[in-house]
């Protein structure tokens, strides 16, 4: 008798030495929820612990190759896309997911800390925007890139809203925007889901000190196995607020720069 397989999730994504962030924290997370992930390379980062040094997009035919050929293969119930890499690969992208539209679609594509060693990175938000965002269940990003992208739709004059831009992004057609670092008090994180209905819940955490890198990957690639596992959008988001401040609390050193989150960390804690 075959065993109940795990969870197959596909993934989009950078490739990090590091492993802080894209694929490789990924796929540690979706192994400490239990689920298996297909790991699709969109590009490859150069960097350390202390900062991203470069980007390095591949060709949109081999992600194509890459997504359809195991697409074709396994029975996969969740599809997550994280950085990206180029405009064309953007398209590429849109498309594959376009012919699966009945997987939900958890979208992560936003790393300040690498969008400035992309050329052409207000292409690449807009397509984003026009492409992958309309196909979405739901969209993880930070306030502040949030009011970067509102850029690509308001006038000048138009004051930040951060409601207003959330709302407008379910307008296009994403079921529900998850911001990060929503306004809070002093030595607070807070985070906000909206959907069509409005604000679905704010949840508001103690912030850990120190300089971490990765918090945002894990985040998003535990919302995405919860889903995989069979919770409810509001559900998951929750847990995977509750998994990634427990990952962070429990973040190591491995080199000179950031800290790294502990995605294992339940495994290392001392049986009582």
């Amino acid at each position: 008798m075959q065993n109940q397989i795990s969870p197959i999730i596909l993934s989009f994504g950078a490739s990090d030495p590091v492993g802080a962030t894209g694929l490789f924290a990924d796929l540690a997370s979706f192994a400490a929820m239990g689920c298996h992930g297909l790991p699709v390379v969109t590009a490859i980062l150069t960097g350390d612990t202390s900062q991203i040094d470069g980007i390095h997009p591949l060709d949109a035919d081999l992600i194509d190759e890459q997504a359809r050929t195991v697409l074709e293969d396994m029975p996969v119930l969740t599809i997550k896309v994280g950085q990206v890499g180029s405009v064309d690969n953007v398209t590429t992208i849109a498309e594959i997911v376009s012919d699966y539209p009945e997987m939900p679609l958890i979208l992560d594509p936003f790393n300040t800390a690498i969008t400035d060693h992309i050329p052409d990175a207000e292409d690449l938000t807009l397509s984003i925007r026009e492409l992958l965002i309309p196909q979405a269940t739901l969209l993880l990003i930070s306030a502040v890139e949030l009011s970067r992208l509102a850029e690509t739709w308001k006038e000048n004059a138009e004051p930040e809203d951060l409601t207003a831009d959330a709302m407008a992004l379910i307008d296009s057609g994403c079921e529900y925007v998850f911001v990060t670092g929503t306004p809070c008090n002093s030595g607070e994180v807070a985070n906000t889901l909206f959907s069509e209905s409005g604000v679905v819940r704010r949840d508001v955490w103690q912030r850990i000190p120190g300089s971490h890198a990765g918090a945002g990957s894990t985040l998003s690639a535990a919302i995405t196995a919860l889903l995989a596992t069979g919770l409810e959008i509001p559900e998951a988001v929750m847990e995977a607020q509750e998994f990634t401040m427990a990952a962070v609390s429990h973040a190591q050193q491995l080199g000179m720069g950031k800290l790294i989150p502990d995605r294992y960390f339940w495994a290392r804690e001392p049986e009582h």
